[in-house]
């Protein structure tokens, strides 16, 4: 986890299809990896993923692995 100070200074993105509902995530891409915010709170923090753990959870979001949980 990292603090706003850390990761003010970067190009925050979310999905096309949130609209202007404000319950959203936020991403930035990072040299090393992602970073992740609630959009709700852009001063709290962020979840930092490296590379190979962003690729995971994005594999798991698109199987039926969630199914499960």
């Amino acid at each position: 986890m990292t603090t706003r100070d850390s990761t003010t200074d970067l190009a925050w993105r979310k999905s096309s299809r949130s609209g202007s509902n404000s319950n959203c995530v936020e991403v930035a891409e990072l040299m090393s990896g992602m970073a992740i915010r609630d959009s709700k709170d852009p001063a709290g923090p962020a979840l930092v993923l490296p590379k190979r753990a962003w690729s995971k959870f994005l594999v798991t979001l698109g199987s039926s692995a969630l199914d499960r949980v």
